[in-house]
C-alpha cells in the first residue's frame, strides 16, 4: 500500500493522507456488507465460520461485525486494560504484534454504517444479528427451530436452510459455503 511521507510534526497530515489513499484504492467508497440473519440458534455463526475460510481461500480480506443487544465484556477483571476502562478511559486499546482489540464507551448505539465506516483494508464485511439494518441478507433457517423466516423475500440475497423453500430466492444447503461464496462474488463483490 502507498504511504505518505511522515515526520514528527506532520503526523496528522500523514494520517489524513493515508485515509484518503485507502478510499481512493478501494473499489467503492463503501465496503460491501452481507448480513447473515435468522432466528436464535439457527446456525448464523456456524455459517459465517464456513464462509470466511472460503472467502479467504479466494483471496478476499474479510471483516465481521456481530450485533449484541446486551452488555458484553471482552476483557477480564484484574487485567490492566480492564482496569483502565473501568477507571473511566473513553477508549481502551489492547495491541500486540498479532492483533488489536478496542473497547470504546458510547453515548448511543452506533448504526451499522457508522461501525462499517471505521473498517478499512477489507473487501467484504459479514455481519451477524443486524436484522433491522441488513441490506443484502442471507437468512439461515433450520426446520427444527422454525420454518417461518424473519425477512421478506424481497430483502433476501439467498437462504441457507436444511429443508426446501420455494420463495423465488436462491436456496443453499447450510454447509454450502462454496455455492454461497459464488453467489456473493457474483452479486456483491463483482458488481
Amino acid at each position: 500500500m502507498l504511504t505518505c511521507p511522515a515526520s514528527h510534526r506532520l503526523k496528522q497530515v500523514e494520517n489524513t493522507c493515508n485515509a484518503v489513499l485507502r478510499l481512493l484504492y478501494r473499489k467503492d467508497a463503501m465496503i460491501p456488507i452481507v448480513s447473515i440473519v435468522g432466528k436464535s440458534d439457527a446456525g448464523k455463526t456456524t455459517l459465517i465460520e464456513k464462509l470466511i475460510p472460503e472467502l479467504k481461500r479466494r483471496g478476499y480480506r474479510v471483516a465481521t461485525i456481530k450485533h449484541d443487544a446486551h452488555q458484553f465484556d471482552i476483557d477480564h477483571p484484574g487485567k490492566d486494560s480492564y482496569r483502565h476502562f473501568h477507571a473511566g478511559a473513553d477508549w481502551t486499546i489492547i495491541g500486540s504484534p498479532a492483533k488489536l482489540a478496542l473497547v470504546r464507551r458510547l453515548d448511543r448505539e452506533l448504526t451499522l454504517d457508522e461501525i462499517a465506516a471505521q473498517i478499512s483494508d477489507v473487501d467484504l464485511i459479514l455481519t451477524e444479528g443486524y436484522k433491522r439494518e441488513a441490506r443484502r441478507r442471507i437468512e439461515v433457517s433450520r426446520r427444527a427451530h422454525a420454518t417461518e423466516l424473519i425477512s421478506d423475500p424481497t430483502e433476501l440475497l439467498a437462504i441457507a436452510a436444511d429443508y426446501p423453500i420455494e420463495l423465488g430466492v436462491p436456496v443453499y444447503a447450510l454447509d454450502d459455503a462454496v455455492g454461497l461464496v459464488d453467489l456473493i462474488e457474483r452479486e456483491v463483490l463483482q458488481k
